[in-house]
């Protein structure tokens, strides 16, 4: 049969032979094609769009395989009609025809292959079978599409009617459309249905367990309200829940309008309905009190003796910030009772600032927590979240206190001085409250809203640096200064404990390894560069690692590291110590210089040139420093006269000072002294002492002011081999902090003015007056012909 009959494009739908359908159409051509079908014989062919999207599909854009329908009813309403359709038979559309208002094409009906063999009538038998099945699942389906499957059906139609109402995509629809082999049609619909079958059975059992859940939480609810009302009826008013929290409340001890508060949310807790969602904050909230230490404590009996000898055993050094804690055990232990001091360990990183605070509680007999504060900008987290919020809990301190379990913990507060600063707070503004002694007895939490007692807990902080830290702060701590380490200091660290531990890590024994004193500190001197110890520790354990294969792979001898074989384990060394210059030069002095890292030497260069009184400063020097050097020669162009230099020596010279390592930022005004020297030195054409190292700050009316890190920089001269040490003589009451084995090696001269700096430093003649002469010069120089210099 070959007809021209209109061609109705649908976008995601696919009506089989043998199955009813209501459609609903709005789309101009496919209004004009009904109408026009309609008037006549009622007969269309629907074919599936390949992109559903396209509103006016052209002859391409369509399957080749369609349904022949007939329209039993149509319905028109605003715009669009509403037909009942019914599918005839498969047709292949040979050909397009574009009508001036809708499609028409050249069909030829399909006929389907069917044979009736015992296969077909099983699998027909088998797809009715599973079909019950998904209905028994819950598979929605229309009455009448029901029953005409269940009755005795053709194969061809059992399979439409069954893949009509399957939840499949479009393309799987129109691929069991052109399917015209039975057989092969009745093989993929049975497929699809049994996919379909085990997505019913997923949701029945979901639905299930849900619907077991819903009754058991009923059930448990229903039993809940009898057993109150059990209990109402025999004079009991506590629950069995109540009574459990009550219980724990007694043991708790805690203060009295504390527990108040907390009877108050027990009651109102057993009150309320469980499916109630206040109920679980409630919850929450009380065994938050519940479970605080309020009473519950570290005993004090605490023998100064054996904790000192812990101080000791665990860390070397760190002479102050063990005093200061045998310190504060003697004083507990005579008054009885103390208020816990706010320590402050500042210092550079690795020289064991948090480390320490561990060796304390282990000291002091009490629980060790540790708070890391560094990158924390909001207050919450130290202060708690108020309870209106979802999943609000208490801040970073009690959080801690109940993780110790005791209300008198060791609580190291980590990196002070890196807490941040946003729109949600300022945390160190939350801390003054709990770091302040006279306040912290009643330290509030925004999630607790009741008073904890806070006094009886030791505070350690640490900060690398103070100056980050806000003043309010700072005045509540009690700074302990961690300077770094000296080659000495490290050397003991290094084979008192590091040794051991990188070898009990490493799984080495003593028959395996053995590094020689001179090996370690080679490591210290020419490996790392820091205050610490951590790059040494790092350091040592590559030496380890290194041996530790060897003997993995068998090595048998006992590997010996010396001074002279370090560098087959690390390479070659990484750094070089700036050593003392071979001779006196002219225009060079040597300064002293603090670091992080410890102490260096410095070296002051000043050149001379035909010019125009410009002051050339290179070295990377920062504004204080550049400072410095603009004060020293303003200071020696005051007193040009007694350094024999002309009045305008300065105006035909060019005067260059340049501090060497130049990629190194460099910045203080402690070089003063250096600087004034070595310009002197300069233009006096007189040399400086090679072996003398000087360090302090100077004015413009020559005075030398006192300066900081002397024991660094002191420390560093030692290594570079200096002897002379000039040196600020407010400067004196900081010898003690020097090592012994430095100050015997040392000469220190302390002064109080540059002309003895310049008297002491330069190697030739130099006549500068002395103090004495100094002060005789102001009285005489007052009366008759007074200068801004001289009048000191």
């Amino acid at each position: 049969m070959n007809k021209v009959i209109p061609i109705i494009p649908i976008r995601d739908g696919i009506i089989f032979p043998g199955t009813d359908a209501v459609l609903t159409f709005g789309r101009p051509k496919s209004l004009s094609a009904l109408e026009s079908s309609f008037k006549n014989e009622r007969i269309v062919c629907f074919v599936l769009q390949k992109n559903s999207k396209l509103n006016d599909p052209s002859a391409s854009d369509l399957y080749s395989v369609g349904t022949l329908s007939r329209i039993e009813r149509m319905i028109k309403t605003d715009g669009e009609i509403n037909a009942q359709v019914r599918g005839l038979s498969r047709v292949r559309i040979d050909s397009f025809e574009e009508d001036e208002s809708y499609l028409l094409g050249h069909i030829t009906e399909i006929a389907d292959v069917v044979e009736d063999t015992p296969e077909i009538r099983a699998l027909s038998n088998h797809l009715t079978s599973e079909f019950r099945k998904a209905m028994n699942l819950g598979k929605s389906s229309d009455f009448l599409v029901f029953m005409n499957i269940m009755s005795e059906t053709s194969p061809s139609v059992l399979s439409d009617l069954i893949a009509s109402v399957l939840d499949l995509k479009p393309v799987e629809r129109q691929t069991l459309l052109e399917t015209t082999d039975v057989k092969t049609r009745l093989e993929k619909v049975t497929a699809l249905l049994a996919r379909e079958i085990k997505i019913l059975e997923i949701e029945k059992k979901i639905a299930s367990k849900t619907q077991e859940r819903f009754e058991k939480g009923a059930r448990e609810a229903m039993l809940r309200e009898r057993l109150k009302t059990i209990e109402k009826e025999l004079g009991e008013e506590e629950s069995s829940e109540e009574k459990e929290l009550l219980a724990k409340l007694r043991k708790a001890g805690m203060p009295k309008d504390v527990e108040e508060k907390a009877r108050k949310e027990i009651k109102k807790l057993s009150q309320m309905n469980q499916f109630n969602p206040e109920a679980g904050y409630i919850r929450n909230y009380v065994d938050w009190l519940l479970n605080i230490p309020w009473s519950t404590e570290s005993p004090n009996n605490v023998d100064i003796e054996s904790a000192e000898k812990i101080l000791n055993q665990d860390h070397y050094g760190l002479k102050k910030a063990k005093e200061r804690i045998v310190e504060y055990l003697a004083v507990h232990k005579l008054s009885g009772k103390m208020k816990g001091p706010i320590l402050c360990f500042a210092g550079p990183p690795g020289v064991g600032k948090t480390s320490i605070g561990k060796s304390i509680a282990k000291a002091l007999g009490r629980k060790f927590v540790r708070v890391s504060l560094g990158g924390i900008r909001d207050e919450a987290e130290i202060r708690g979240h108020r309870r209106t919020y979802v999943g609000a809990l208490p801040g970073r301190i009690i959080q801690a206190i109940k993780e110790a379990g005791t209300k008198n913990p060791v609580f190291m507060l980590d990196e002070i001085d890196k807490v941040g600063a946003d729109f949600r707070g300022d945390p160190s503004s939350a801390l003054l409250e709990a770091l302040d002694p006279e306040q912290n007895n009643a330290f509030s939490d925004h999630y607790l809203e009741v008073p904890f007692d806070l006094s009886n807990v030791m505070f350690i902080t640490t900060a690398n640096v103070l100056d980050t830290i806000p003043p309010a702060l700072r005045d509540r701590l009690e700074v302990i200064h961690f300077a770094g380490y000296t080659q000495d200091e490290k050397f003991h660290i290094a084979s008192d404990f590091l040794v051991k531990k990188q070898m009990e890590n490493h799984g080495l024994k003593k028959e395996n390894i053995d590094i020689t004193d001179d090996a370690i500190k080679f490591i210290a001197a020419y490996y790392t560069r820091e205050a610490g110890v951590r790059n040494l520790e790092r350091e040592i354990a590559s030496v380890f690692r290194k041996v530790a294969k060897m003997v993995a792979q068998g090595k048998k001898e006992k590997v010996i590291v010396t001074e002279k074989n370090v560098s087959k384990f690390l390479g070659p060394i990484k750094f070089h110590s700036s050593i003392a210059e071979k001779k006196d030069e002219i225009g060079m002095a040597t300064g002293l210089a603090w670091t992080e890292a410890g102490g260096e030497i410095l070296f002051i260069e000043v050149a001379l040139m035909p010019g125009k009184g410009s002051l050339l400063l290179t070295g990377q020097l920062g504004e204080v420093m550049k400072e410095s050097c603009t004060a020293a020669l303003s200071y020696i162009r005051a007193r040009a006269e007694q350094f024999g230099l002309s009045d305008k020596f300065y105006q035909k010279l060019d005067i260059h000072v340049h501090v060497p390592e130049g990629a190194v930022p460099k910045d203080g005004p402690s070089a003063g002294v250096a600087i004034t020297t070595a310009i002197v030195s300069a233009l006096t054409k007189i040399p400086v002492r090679k072996k003398v190292g000087m360090t302090g700050e100077i004015t413009l009316r020559g005075r030398v002011l006192e300066i900081g890190g002397l024991k660094e920089k002191v420390i560093a001269a030692h290594r570079a081999g200096l002897t002379t040490i000039i040196a600020p003589k407010d400067n004196k009451k900081d010898l003690e902090d020097i090592p012994k084995e430095v100050l015997k090696d040392l000469k220190f001269v302390f002064v109080s003015h540059m002309d003895e700096v310049l008297n002491l430093a330069l190697s030739g003649k130099l006549r500068v007056p002395n103090t004495k002469e100094r002060l005789g010069a102001t009285r005489h120089t007052v009366l008759n012909a007074p200068s801004p210099y001289k009048a000191d």
